[in-house]
This record gives structure tokens, sequence and C-alpha cells, in this order.
């Protein structure tokens, strides 16, 4: 058999998605892979019922279908203060994932360099991989997850072509401050590069925090591509229903990949989700309020337990320090990810082994989420308490 390309040797499989299936091996709780075991908005369930019986069941447009980009362009203009046109500047995509591909594709010639925050969500250097970019790390330096800003300058004057912003940050919960956002922004300005911003997570932001939109700052529209999907606002993750919004120039490059990756998302999910893009705001304001119970609930649980933990400010994550356990001689040379396992089959709850998302030598933390119902996350609780009687 010949060699098979050299990329897929540069980087392993998902790790995320690995602990799910270990998970389902053991029947422990999932709490690694971070998707809701709860129902979608009873409205777009019942336009998806209806659209099973009348269609459309053929190809949309490629690029999405009109009437779910004219919905997006409304959603997010009101959002970034911004008209958005729905056939120049949105590409629908099969999940935020593709979005990101297509972004790093669209940019990215073999030999560029991105740079990527650490921790990341791994698929981010998996994408400059198979773009053929070389990604630079940028430390957010714990507990506040702070960053350097010379630092952000120097990858662009060694020759960065663009900087990856995931906000709210998965895996840390971090979200960016407008003033934060104004400072990568002038940089982006200064070097005449990109921002390629992932803003998944933009409605599970918690007070006082603000979620802002890079995209919305004086001049950044031009230079941002943003990626996101509807997967985590409506809890539809296996919808696989993203988006790209950039200005005209980047969609019409990324439509030609788009297109040669998936050719287009699925016609009846598209046309099923265009009713929740049409919820007024109180949607919003009620999901917030929902995750922040779940927040609060899950962290005081742990606090109970006696787990060491961040606070995120945005997104369903949180990161639980492991090192006291580490350093019980039960678990003498075990990694993170060896914990982890051993926590599925013994504990009976999934986690993500840190060392997934840090470039540097991480392996104290580990990633639970709290996107589970609260009967679900009282048992997991329950069942992480057993940690205790290992100290």
């Amino acid at each position: 058999m010949q060699k098979l390309s050299e990329r897929v040797g540069t980087f392993t499989d998902s790790v995320i998605r690995r602990m799910t299936r270990i998970s389902d091996q053991y029947g422990a709780i999932n709490l690694s892979q971070g998707f809701p075991d709860f129902d979608p908005p009873a409205e777009m369930l019942a336009r998806l019922a209806q659209v099973a019986k009348e269609g459309p069941h053929q190809y949309s447009i490629t690029f999405g279908a009109q009437n779910l980009r004219e919905a997006l362009a409304r959603k997010q203009g009101a959002a970034i203060g911004r008209a958005i046109d729905p056939d120049r500047e949105i590409v629908v995509t099969c999940g935020g994932t593709e979005a990101m591909m297509c972004a790093m594709m669209t940019v990215c010639n073999p030999g560029d360099k991105v740079m990527v925050f650490s921790p990341f969500y791994e698929n981010y250097g998996a994408d400059a991989i198979l773009s053929g970019a070389e990604p630079i790390y940028i430390p957010l330096v714990p507990p506040a997850y702070d960053f350097d800003p010379a630092l952000i300058e120097k990858g662009f004057q060694d020759g960065a072509k663009a900087i990856i912003i995931c906000n709210p940050s998965n895996p840390c919960g971090k979200v960016f401050s407008r003033q934060e956002l104004m400072v990568i922004g002038e940089l982006v300005l200064k070097y005449d590069a990109f921002a390629i911003t992932d803003e998944v997570y933009e409605h599970l932001v918690y007070e006082p925090y603000r979620h802002t939109y890079l995209s919305s700052l004086p001049g950044m529209f031009d230079h941002t591509i943003t990626c996101n999907s509807l997967s985590k606002t409506f809890s539809v993750t296996g919808w696989r229903l993203g988006y790209l919004i950039a200005p005209e120039a980047v969609t019409e490059g990324a439509k030609k990949v788009h297109d040669f990756l998936t050719v287009g998302a699925a016609a009846p999910l598209q046309e099923a989700a265009v009713v929740g893009l049409t919820f007024p705001r109180s949607y919003y304001e009620d999901l917030r309020a929902l995750y922040t119970r779940k927040r609060d609930y899950f962290l005081a649980g742990l606090d109970h337990i006696g787990l060491e933990h961040n606070v995120p400010q945005g997104t369903y994550f949180v990161l639980l320090d492991i090192r006291k356990f580490l350093d019980l001689s039960q678990f003498a040379g075990y990694t993170d990810l060896e914990f982890c396992e051993w926590m599925i089959r013994q504990i009976g709850v999934a986690a993500v082994p840190g060392s997934s998302f840090f470039k540097e030598p991480v392996n104290h933390l580990i990633r639970l989420h709290f996107a589970r119902q609260e009967t679900t996350l009282e048992e997991a609780l329950a069942r992480l308490s057993r940690l205790q009687a290992l100290l």
C-alpha cells in the first residue's frame, strides 16, 4: 500500500468524541462532549414535523436556503449594528466546524501562519494543519486567562496572516472584554490581517459579563470572519447547521470551498431552523437564565464535594483541577487522559483531559460540562462525590 498523506499523521482523532465513545461503552454520565440531554424548542420541532411531510427534501441553494440566510442576516445584523447582505455576506455550513474549516481554507495558503490562543478547542490546530498553515500558540494565562498583546504583535510581525478567537472560550469559559477585543482588533488592522472568530456560545454569557462581537468594532467587519452555529443556542447539535459571516470578498471564496466540501447543509433542517431565528429577545434571556441556574447548581455541588474548579464567565464548561488526586500513590504516573478513563470506569462520569486543549504541558485539568437536566447533574454530582473517599 502507498503511504497515506503525511498531514493525517500530525494530529490525532478528536479526544472529545473519543471520550464519548468510551463513556457509552461503560454507561457513564457523559459530561465530556458538550451537547444537551433535553429537547430543542417545541416550535422548531413542530416545524420539523411539518417539513418531514411537505419538504423541502432536495438540495437547497448551495450556500444556504434564502429564508434561512435572510433570518440570519436580520438576527446577526441587529447584534452587530450593521446591515448584513444575506446574498453576499453569509454562507450556511454543515455546523460551526465546517464554517471554521471554510474560513481557514479560504484565508490560508500552505505555509501561512495563524495564531491560536491556548487553551483552544481541539479542532483549531487540526484545521490549521489541514489548511497547510502553521499554528502559532498564544497562551491564555490562568486564573483569569489573560493574554499578552506583545505576543500577538510578535505573531503578526513573524508573518501570521490571521488570529483565531473563540469567544466565549472553550474550554476555559473566558469572555473576552470589549477592551481586550479592541486591542486585538487594533493589531489586526495595523497588520492588515484577518480575525477568525468562533462565537457559538454567544448567548451563554453570565452576569456581569457581556458578549462583544468583534465584527461590530470600528473597522473590523472587513477583517473579521465570524463562524457560528445554531447548535448551542437552540440545543440542536445533531442538526449540524452553522454559518459564516464575512465581507463579500471573503464569502465568494468561502462559497467555493463549502460547495466542494459538503455541497450544502440539510434542506429540511434549514427550513425548521428559520422558526428559531424569529424568537423574541426573551428567548435568549431565558436561555441565559437557564444555563446560569445549571452553572450555579453544578458549581455549588463541586464545592460541596471539595473539587477545585474555575468559574466560567461563559459557555457550559468548567475546568477541574485534579492535582491532589494525581499526587496520590494510586495514580502515580497517571496522565490526565488515564485519569479520565479511570473516572469513566470507576466513578461513572466522563470528562475530557485538559491536555487536549493546551499547547503547554498541562496535565492537571479536566473539562466537564453542565448542559444537562438537573436530575442528570444531580446523579453526576452523586457519583463525583465518591472522589472524596480517595483523599
